[in-house]
């Protein structure tokens, strides 16, 4: 749940800011990027040598180095977290966050987050109980912000009581099942297919196209994020995928029909993106074709078509996505795709738009629905793209649902 995920955790001054150590631990064996700032109190309980050894990130401790000069930039790191943990979070920061006040640079990077925020209160039992404490965190609560309910025991008063702050697993806990609830996609297996293929002419050569794989590895990262179990079949590419995905690496359009074969049966949605060959060389010469003659000609074979056989034998609880790559008569080619390989959505793109097609890091999409229905996006990244072509999925979803 928290691989490659930007965690910003928040340390406070408090006794339970020791337990800050194992928490950066357990973040970084999860997968997570973390960076910590320190309020000046916690500096007191734990060092930011230890935080930033365990991190592998410089921790940060005030607005800017008075020697250097240096800024911490608070709008920045607020922006960069995927979500911010305050833990410990003393009755101090709860007040400040809950009144705007912003002295130190943990808070200001607070007011300047746009993610979610989860804080793990830790105090003395009588400073939890007062009623100024309780205001503050429900008026927390009200702004969106997530309590991670402190534990009841041994106190550093020697009082015994509500106010010791969640130990490290419980917060990994407690943020993963968060997490899990969140995620539209959780338990839905998807197939993403990607690239090219290649062709073999002879031992060196091939028929192949530009597609670099990137606006399907961006699909499938995201339908990770979404809380599903992907499969990706890609053609050659030297895209990197996330550890949290399975990926099937193919050559030629027929190892990818085999791969998609194998899949297919058990994915609740395709996604096939990939830009595979429409024909392939009737023979392929054992040793490499020599340069003699002034022309060459090669005898070509259809390859299967791996979208309209899917379409063929998918059943009713399938989504099957398409792609359709064009350079004339768009719409009409997508429509007409669409409806003959019994495809729920199709997604168009023309190399006649500036910012689409092969080896760009852009697209620029219309997406047609089964009943014809066009839905139209500016340019963006593919990151953004996949994440529109996502949310339509999540639709369809939704409407079965409904």
């Amino acid at each position: 749940m928290l691989s490659k995920k930007n965690i910003i955790l928040g340390v406070c001054g408090s006794i339970a800011a020791y337990k800050s150590a194992t928490l950066v631990r357990l973040f970084i064996k999860a997968g997570a990027n973390v960076k910590v700032i320190l309020t000046a109190d916690a500096s007191n309980f734990i060092t930011p040598l230890t935080l930033a050894t365990l991190s592998k990130n410089p921790v940060y401790t005030q607005y800017f180095d008075a020697e250097t000069g240096v800024w911490s930039n608070h709008v920045e790191l607020g922006l960069w977290a995927d979500y911010i943990i305050i833990a410990p979070t003393s009755a101090n920061t709860l007040g400040k966050m809950a009144n705007g006040l912003c002295d130190n640079l943990l808070t200001a990077v607070y007011l300047s987050a746009k993610c979610p925020v989860f804080f793990a209160p830790a105090m003395d039992l009588d400073m939890w109980k007062h009623e100024s404490t309780q205001d503050n965190i429900n008026r927390l609560k009200s702004f969106g912000n997530i309590i991670i309910a402190p534990n009841k025991g041994e106190l550093a008063s020697g009082l015994f009581g509500e106010g010791r702050m969640a130990e490290p697993e419980e917060i990994i806990s407690f943020l993963s099942q968060h997490l899990k609830n969140g995620l539209p996609l959780l338990g839905k297996k998807v197939l993403v297919t990607a690239g090219p293929t290649y062709e073999a002419i002879d031992p060196v050569r091939f028929i192949g196209n530009h597609s670099s794989g990137k606006m399907g590895f961006a699909i499938a990262e995201r339908f990770v994020d979404l809380g599903a179990d992907v499969t990706l079949i890609t053609g050659p590419t030297s895209e990197q995928t996330n550890s949290n995905l399975l990926r099937i690496d193919v050559l030629s359009a027929n190892d990818m029909l085999l791969a998609c074969n194998s899949v297919f049966e058990n994915a609740d949605i395709t996604v096939m993106s990939a830009a595979v060959a429409d024909y392939t060389p009737i023979a392929i010469a054992e040793e490499k074709i020599k340069k003699k003659d002034e022309g060459f000609s090669i005898d070509l074979k259809k390859t299967t078509d791996i979208l309209a056989s899917l379409g063929k034998i998918k059943r009713n609880n399938q989504l099957l996505i398409g792609f359709a790559l064009e350079t004339e008569h768009e719409e009409q080619y997508a429509k007409e795709k669409l409806q003959k390989k019994n495809l729920d959505l199709i997604v168009l793109n023309s190399l006649k738009d500036k910012g689409a097609g092969f080896k760009t890091d852009t697209n620029k999409i219309t997406i047609f629905n089964s009943e014809l229905q066009k839905t139209s996006f500016e340019t963006k990244s593919k990151v953004e793209v996949a994440k529109d072509i996502c949310s339509e999925i999540i639709k369809l979803i939704d409407n079965e649902k409904n």
